[in-house]
Order: structure tokens, then C-alpha cells, then sequence
């Protein structure tokens, strides 16, 4: 057995290709979320929908099993009218869950239907009521309570945020969660929004101004939103990773050449 400079340098070359591949397949690895049309991702300019749903309601709409608050700004208390309440009480707020068939059971007016209204569609139907049966020029306000988005990635702040009022944007959110770290890349920014077995992603480029403006960016309840690393930390944690492995095979090939070369 004979190791030459050249021999020992040839193999050092093939350690470092496969050191490279070993970063670029751990990058790969550690992405969430990917997706065939991720690589647009690489050129995105603006905001880019892949598998676009059309054009949605600015304004949330009440859905079954949505729970919901309602105040009543004349500071009277609906929970003492003699009907009982879905949820808790305070502050003269009183929570109430929306059924199966949107119908909503409350004090004095009994069962309102308001599945598939806008949060002041609800609020109309609530002050006419209202009006007829127990108040003068009643100031009923509601708000969704259960209405939330999920961080995840290269935020400051990751996890579930609440959305608590409507047209809330991505750019409000982001401030929310303490903004982007520095590992993340703005140009890399990930929506995915509606139905999880085939969602509609929504691809944005933050260093663009232009992309602020765009409807998509009006967050929807249920929005997963991911922050992807830049590519220079991804492939610097795949290069550790690598390097771990790399080491003690350069280490143990260093020693056996010292060895050969003693013995000879």
C-alpha cells in the first residue's frame, strides 16, 4: 500500500464534493412546507400565487363552530337577561359558539342566524333585532375571538397570533411577531392559505415595495406563514453538519498515512 500526495489530495477533493452536496441536501431536508412551485422562489419579483383560488372576501366571514363575543356598549349585560351562555362573561362581554347550523343562541332573541355574514353584517342583524325586543337605538358590537395565523421560521417571535379585527395585513402580523431575524430572506416569504390537502401558496418578495399593495397579503384565518433562512445559513449549518462527519475520516486518514510513512 503506497499513499502519494497526489492520491491523498484526490481523495481530500472527493470528501469536499460530497461536503457541498451534504449542504445543499440538508438545506433541502430542513425546508418546510416545499413544493414544486417553490422555485420560483428564486426569481420572485413581487407576489406570485401558485395554484390561485381566485379572489377572496376582504371581510371574514362567521363560520360554524366560530365563537364570538358580544358587548353591548350600553352597558347592559346580556348574561343577566335570563338566557343562558355559551362561555364566559367579563367586562359586560359575554362569549357565545356558533353551531352546526350557524345559528347563534342568544339572550331574549333566542336563535339568530348569522353564519356566512361579515362580522358588520352580524352586528346589523343583532342592533335590529335588539332594537324590536329590548333596547332603544341599541350599540351592539361583536368581535370573532378564535381567529388566528401561524408563524413559523425566521420570525423573532414564532407561533399563533391572533387576528382581531378585520383586513389585518401580513406587513401588521410580521410587526406583531418582532419583524424578520437576520438569518431570514425578505425575498422568501410563504402563505399558505385554505385547504391543507390543496392550498393556494402565496409566494412574496418583501424587498419590493410593489408587493405591499397586493389583496393576497390580507391574511385569512387559518394562514400558515413561513420564513424561510437565507441561503448562506442553510448551507453553513449543512457544512457543520457535514464537517462532523468529514473530520474523523480526514483524521483517521492522516494518522495511517503518518503511520505508513514511520514504518517504512
Amino acid at each position: 500500500m503506497k499513499f502519494t500526495l497526489k492520491g491523498k489530495s484526490s481523495l481530500l477533493l472527493t470528501l469536499s464534493i460530497l461536503l457541498l452536496l451534504s449542504s445543499c441536501a440538508t438545506r433541502y431536508k430542513n425546508a418546510l412546507f416545499t413544493s414544486k412551485a417553490d422555485a420560483v422562489m428564486d426569481t420572485l419579483k413581487t407576489v406570485y400565487v401558485a395554484n390561485d383560488k381566485g379572489p377572496e372576501d376582504l371581510y371574514y366571514r362567521i363560520k360554524p363552530g366560530d365563537q364570538i363575543s358580544v358587548r353591548n356598549l350600553q352597558n347592559i349585560e346580556f348574561g343577566a337577561q335570563g338566557t343562558a351562555t355559551a362561555g364566559s362573561s367579563s367586562n359586560n362581554e359575554t362569549l357565545y359558539i356558533i353551531d352546526p347550523e350557524g345559528t347563534v343562541n342568544l339572550p331574549v332573541v333566542g336563535k339568530v342566524q348569522v353564519g356566512g355574514l361579515t362580522r358588520r353584517e352580524a352586528t346589523i342583524r343583532l342592533q335590529e333585532l335588539y332594537s324590536k325586543t329590548l333596547f332603544k337605538d341599541p350599540i351592539i358590537a361583536i368581535s370573532i375571538v378564535n381567529l388566528k395565523v401561524t408563524m413559523l421560521g425566521e420570525f423573532n417571535t414564532q407561533g399563533n397570533f391572533l387576528i382581531e379585527r378585520d383586513n389585518v395585513s401580513l406587513i401588521e402580523i410580521l410587526g406583531q411577531a418582532g419583524g424578520l431575524t437576520e438569518k431570514a430572506d425578505p425575498k422568501k416569504i410563504k402563505i399558505i392559505r385554505g385547504d391543507k390537502s390543496n392550498p393556494e401558496i402565496i409566494y412574496v418578495n418583501l424587498k419590493d415595495i410593489n408587493s405591499l399593495g397586493n389583496r393576497k397579503l390580507v391574511l385569512q384565518s387559518g394562514d400558515i406563514i413561513y420564513a424561510e433562512p437565507k441561503k448562506i445559513y442553510s448551507s453553513t449549518e449543512g457544512v457543520q453538519t457535514a464537517m462532523s462527519f468529514v473530520q474523523p475520516v480526514v483524521l483517521i486518514l492522516n494518522t495511517i498515512v503518518i503511520i505508513y510513512n514511520l514504518s517504512r
